[in-house]
């Protein structure tokens, strides 16, 4: 890349002169004899500092802490993570990414995407209250399959109890705006009960949250995206169950099954802002048209595990997964829509659903070799059947034909331990076979109905990665590492758009799979009081996938050679104040990509704010002492000035701070009572994804939340 990591100087002496606020929580990860915690999402049962790769955890109490503040565990991820982009607060989670590029969200290891059309839903399939942790892996691999060219953000859901009897869990929340508003008031509830009994155990849950509208720092409703879809103004189901049963002291068969539905109300309609004057987008009462945008994720997962077969771990799973995705409609802006011979232009009403269903296995075994205790070999195979359409739902037309997505993928992964752990060298491949199958289809009339032959295009793939690690004494490690990632582009995106004829899906190139190569050099220092680290990476892509907005707020995919490369950087000391923690965070983040007519390999433009993170700085301390607990937390999301050939300087983005505060007392037998306020200087801001795209619509110009109240009362048993 042309441009260099800049360093700031007043951003380092921020770091050491301010007082830096973290994170603090009990670790509950799994761990090994010696207490190091296993990423399961790893899909190995070495510790962390056996693996050349950045990766964090947010326990259960972080997490719960950070849902009281922000609402969602994607909000959670996002606020606790420098490199991840700054949510959009809705639906949709189109254009954040991680580390500049999109990220895999699992549970349990099961992908969330839909990889033939990514309606960018995969961030709100599950409710917080269930998931146990959160596995953060930084940069592209291939690790749990396809997608993860960003990272893995895997939601590992509640455990067995560990216990015969009863117990259980009940979580009552109040959220309301500044202003305590009524249509603002919002409420959930939520519970769990857990029932062990010698070899069987069983856990059941429920939850259910209303969120009422959200208001800005000025006091004005925040505008609804009535088209990509609302958390705001909207009601969330969620049903959970987990049977388990222990064959032997290793082994386990457990079934866990999900229904998640999140559905937007439809009581307000957008009211457009103005870019000139800065006033935002808004709301007021009113019945949008048609259903109102809503996401269901419903799932069942089956498990085989045994921690010790014949030496090794043994790992196996098959899983269901069905989604439908309803985005609303609006008449004027998407032109996409419209067709003459159904109804004159300018009054046809339509509005899509994404319909997906994934069939999966996964299967790996890890043991030791036998003689040579030093090195850990593990062998497994992944699957995956993916079927996707995208309809219009209104007039009954296809947008995206059913696109049947079917991948098989062999791996193996080793890891040599040398000099009793002095260093560790870490290797593996996977063998990534695809294929696509798309029948005959014809397109929209905005896209000049035009009939594309369809195929069954085939694309292999051997993935590989490998690195080092140095370990001279414990607590103090550095590594380098290469991964490759490998995903498909939004393929929906891609067919619907073909405007020209003669045209086979066999032979259209713009659907080949996104081949992206991660390069890491990381330095981490945990030792007594200071947990610290740093790591440089740098990515390329020569045909990764970038959304370029065009008329009626619609984004294309374009495939163009993209470079990213970063700085993190992040700072724990534990005082000698008993309970307080300080800590900071920095993150920088340069994207650029080949903009030119004629592509010639060379990046000669920034990536937008659609697809890259602004720089951040991230400042907190949280404070433990017996049953108190609190937590302070500042993000100074940095402007940014995008250059290049193709660049808007409206687009350029200007900043902002947002500060949150959170403090729970446990009252033992009667549970924990916590208050959380967010945003609780009450800053006026237009969020990130607004304020670096789309420069002319001012029905997408989104302020974020002003300071918000929640109440929440937490009881085990």
């Amino acid at each position: 890349m042309r441009r260099q990591l800049g360093f700031v100087p007043s951003i380092i002496a921020m770091m050491a002169a301010e007082s830096a606020f973290a994170q603090s929580a009990d670790t509950d990860a799994p761990g090994d004899a010696d207490g190091s915690i296993v990423v399961t999402a790893a899909r190995t049962t070495l510790p962390v500092n056996a693996l050349p790769l950045t990766i964090d955890i947010i326990t259960k109490d972080a997490l719960d802490q950070q849902i009281a503040i922000s609402g969602s565990v994607t909000d959670a991820v996002a606020t606790l993570t420098p490199s991840f982009s700054p949510t959009r607060q809705k639906l949709s989670g189109a254009g954040e990414t991680l580390r500049g590029r999109s990220p895999l969200y699992a549970i349990n290891g099961i992908p969330q995407s839909t990889p033939m059309r990514d309606g960018s839903r995969d961030g709100f399939t599950i409710d917080g209250f269930f998931v146990d942790r959160v596995e953060l892996i930084y940069g592209s691999n291939a690790l749990q399959g396809i997608g993860g060219t960003g990272g893995i953000v895997n939601q590992v859901t509640v455990g067995a109890p560990k216990q015969d009897g009863i117990s259980g869990r009940v979580l009552l929340q109040g959220t309301a705006d500044n202003d305590f508003s009524s249509d603002g008031i919002g409420g959930k509830a939520a519970g769990l009960i857990q029932y062990k009994a010698g070899r069987f155990d069983a856990t059941v849950g429920a939850a259910y949250e209303k969120r009422g509208v959200f208001y800005d720092g000025d006091g004005r409703r925040v505008g609804l995206n009535l088209t990509q879809g609302e958390t705001q103004d909207s009601k969330t189901t969620n049903l959970f169950a987990r049977l388990g049963y222990a064959l032997s002291d290793t082994g386990r068969l457990d079934l866990i099954a999900s229904r998640y539905e999140m559905k937007g109300e439809g009581d307000y309609v957008a009211v457009a802002g103005s870019r000139l004057t800065g006033r935002p987008t808004s709301a007021i009462k009113g019945d949008a048209p048609g259903l109102s945008a809503a996401s269901r994720t419903e799932s069942v997962a089956l498990s085989l595990t045994d921690t010790n077969l014949g030496g090794g771990n043994f790992v196996s799973q098959i899983f269901f997964n069905r989604s439908r995705d309803t985005f609303g409609g609006e008449i004027a802006p998407i032109a996409t829509f419209q067709d003459a011979r159904i109804a004159p232009v300018g009054t046809l009403f339509d509005q899509s659903q994404n319909r997906s269903r994934k069939l999966g296995a996964k299967i790996s075994y890890e043991r030791a070799m036998p003689g040579l205790e030093a090195l850990t070999l593990t062998a497994g195979f992944d699957a995956l059947l993916d079927k996707t359409a995208q309809l219009l739902i209104a007039t009954n037309r296809v947008w995206v034909p059913p696109s049947d997505f079917q991948s098989l993928a062999p791996f193996g992964q080793a890891n040599l331990k040398l000099f009793d752990g002095v260093l560790r060298l870490a290797g593996g491949v996977r063998w990534e076979n695809v294929q696509i199958k798309i029948d005959d289809f014809t397109t929209l009339a905005s896209s000049n109905s035009t009939f594309v032959s369809g195929g069954k295009p085939k694309f292999s793939d051997v993935l590989f990665n490998g690195g080092v690690i140095i370990e001279p004494m414990p607590g103090i490690r550095a590594y380098a590492s290469y991964a490759e990632g490998f995903t498909v582009p939004d393929i929906g995106r891609i067919t619907r758009a073909i405007n020209r004829p003669g045209q086979d899906i066999d032979t259209f190139l713009d659907i080949s799979p996104i081949i992206s190569n991660n390069r890491e050099i990381g330095v981490e220092v945990k030792q007594g009081p200071l947990d610290a680290s740093a790591t440089y990476f740098w990515s390329s892509s020569d045909k990764g996938q970038l959304l370029i907005a065009r008329a009626g707020g619609i984004f294309d995919v374009q495939r163009q050679r993209v470079e990213i490369q970063g700085l993190e950087i992040n700072l724990g000391v534990q005082t000698p104040i008993k309970g307080l923690k300080l800590s900071a965070g920095y993150a920088h983040i340069l994207g650029r990509y080949d903009a030119s007519t004629v592509p010639d390999g060379i990046v000669d433009t920034d990536l937008d704010g659609t697809n890259i993170s602004p720089d951040r700085l991230n400042l907190a301390a949280s404070y433990i002492n017996g049953p108190l607990s609190a937590r302070i937390q500042t993000q100074f999301y940095l402007s940014r000035t995008f250059t290049g050939l193709v660049r808007d300087p409206r687009n350029d983005f200007g900043g902002y701070t947002l500060t949150d505060a959170s403090v729970r007392y446990n009252f033992g037998g009667l549970g924990a009572i916590s208050l959380s306020a967010q945003n609780i200087f009450n800053k006026q801001y237009i969020d990130y994804n607004s304020d670096t795209r789309l420069p002319t619509d001012n029905l997408a110009f989104f302020a974020g939340r002003g300071r918000t109240f929640t109440l929440g009362w937490d009881y085990h048993f």
